[in-house]
């Protein structure tokens, strides 16, 4: 989404960024939808407009800082403040056996948590709260999804595009992108430079010296263009109504240029014909593990949901709502309708007045954090993952590998099934927490109340050395009511998470995270002993 980026891009153009594929070319191309545009058009005088930056805004960590239609696990703003009085659901998502990929809503999730179920696996509890997962029929423009990894090597012109679900001429945090829309780049004379198109999550860019430049969006026919210029300039659609054209005139990174589209009345885009909806479930789903205790503890009232459990762990966990444990497909998968029908009657069953505050979110970039452009994640040769920096996003993009030794340690975009687009998390956090063996296949991990320990955030392409605490505090103590995990400064004040997303992997004390240099950081992780 399109916020305030001034500080961000200042940091970001500074420390460069070093990934592993190539960016998108400056090399004259034709789009293959288009020919025509080849030729140098006649354009008019440039008449860029500068347009007002809305201030970065900060939210949290108390929940009187967040305004009424505020996720406070997001710092964002939700689509129905409505669904911020229904507690949250904690579903335990199987990411084992590799058939379970990809998984149903986890984009969905504000947080999800990665944590070791022994022989080298791990498993994941998404955190559904302020929004229901929906399936996306997808709406893509004529050209192919750009799918290579954007690098910066000058200065950055681009954004998103995106679509513009109630037609308002703004950007909401709950707009999803367009991708596979063709992007053509002019110069100040006309000529065209440059061709690129939208990754799945619908942002483009190009590397650029500093100049006068004209970007065009060009749409297929079942598509037309929002109202211009609506606002400041950090939620708007810049694309001239009838031309598709946006003119910068760049002397720094300029990622603020984008699109947004509403769909024509009684047209079906093509896409929509040939790739049905995807099924309206959530998962695989599968078994309970000792850890969710403790999550399901400070996130007062909230329903936990897993396939059974083995008889020490279900001795121990909550008992919400359970699905039928299936080991075919990687687990069961919940029905999207199931899903709303059992938060609303765990709603319903609940005395209300959780508290889901306690982190601080903020646009602001933080100071004092080191250049991180990528994390290698290594759990155990079949079980390797990874996080590469989108400067264009301002997110991380998550990568997989597809758990077989022909090819071992070799990723690809994990990408949600839901919606046929890669996960991207504006935070990753790292956090260490003690591991006791209970038996070979079962771990109990303490995230228990009061706990404390020593965790790394990665944000804005920087890694930070932060803190994790399930310590009460004041609000807490008074109301008898706990609140979420929170992320501390080592001095005590709330660490600055980025509104968005937040992917959390639970490591243990003596896993290592390793400089690799050039930006590249790599978390080794170590098993308990007596683990399998």
């Amino acid at each position: 989404m399109k916020k305030h980026r001034l500080l961000t891009l200042c940091v970001l153009f500074l420390i460069g960024f070093a990934c592993s594929q190539p960016s998108a070319t400056q090399t004259p191309k034709t789009p293959t939808s288009a020919p025509t545009f080849t030729a140098a058009p006649t354009l008019p005088p440039f008449t860029a407009t500068p347009q007002a930056l809305s201030a970065p805004v900060s939210f949290g960590p108390n929940r009187e800082q967040f305004p009424k239609d505020f996720n406070p696990l997001s710092g964002q703003a939700v689509e129905d403040p409505n669904l911020l009085s229904i507690p949250a659901l904690l579903i335990s998502i199987s990411h084992f056996p590799a058939i379970a990929r990809p998984q149903a809503g986890l984009s969905f999730a504000p947080w999800v948590f990665e944590f070791y179920i022994t022989e080298g696996a791990t498993r994941f509890l998404a955190v559904f709260y302020g929004q229901f997962p929906k399936p996306e029929i997808p709406i893509r423009g004529n050209c192919a999804l750009r799918e290579e990894t954007f690098i910066q090597t000058q200065n950055i012109l681009g954004n998103q595009v995106w679509l513009d679900a109630n037609q308002n001429g703004r950007h909401e945090t709950f707009e999803v992108g367009v991708g596979g829309v063709c992007v053509n780049l002019y110069n100040s004379a006309g000529n065209l430079i440059a061709s690129t198109t939208t990754d799945s999550n619908g942002f483009y860019g190009f590397n650029v010296p500093a100049g006068k430049y004209t970007v065009e969006f060009i749409l297929p026919n079942w598509l037309q263009f929002t109202s211009q210029n609506s606002g400041d300039e950090n939620a708007d659609s810049d694309a001239d109504q009838l031309s598709g054209k946006a003119e910068a005139d760049v002397t720094s990174a300029h990622l603020f240029l984008d699109a947004g589209l509403v769909a024509m009345p009684n047209l079906i885009p093509t896409a929509a014909e040939t790739h049905p909806a995807p099924k309206a479930e959530v998962g695989p789903v599968r078994s309970g593990r000792l850890l969710y205790a403790d999550i399901a503890g400070f996130f007062q009232s909230s329903c936990l949901i897993y396939a059974f459990a083995s008889h020490e762990v279900l001795e121990k966990i909550p008992k919400c709502s359970f699905v039928a444990h299936e080991d075919a497909g990687g687990g069961s998968m919940l029905p999207l309708d199931r899903m709303q029908a059992i938060a609303e009657d765990n709603y319903r069953k609940t005395s209300g007045g959780f508290n889901y505050s306690g982190n601080l979110f903020t646009e602001q970039v933080p100071a004092n954090g080191m250049p991180a452009t990528q994390l290698d994640v290594y759990v155990a040769l079949l079980n390797q993952s990874g996080w590469k920096y989108d400067a264009l996003s301002e997110s991380w993009l998550r990568y997989v590998d597809d758990s077989t030794n022909a090819n071992a340690g070799v990723l690809h975009p994990e990408i949600d099934r839901l919606t046929g687009r890669q996960l991207h998390f504006e935070n990753v956090i790292v956090i260490y927490a003690e591991h006791d063996v209970i038996s070979p296949t079962n771990l109990d991990i303490h995230l228990e109340q009061g706990d404390e320990g020593y965790a790394f955030l990665f944000r804005d392409g920087m890694k930070y050395d932060i803190r994790w605490s399930t310590k009460s505090d004041k609000i807490e103590q008074n109301s008898g009511k706990r609140k979420p995990i929170h992320f501390i400064n080592p001095d005590g004040s709330s660490a600055a998470l980025k509104p968005g997303s937040t992917w959390i992997f639970v490591a243990t004390p003596y896993s290592v995270l390793s400089a690799e240099g050039d930006g590249i950081w790599r978390l080794r992780y170590y098993p308990p002993d007596g683990a399998k």
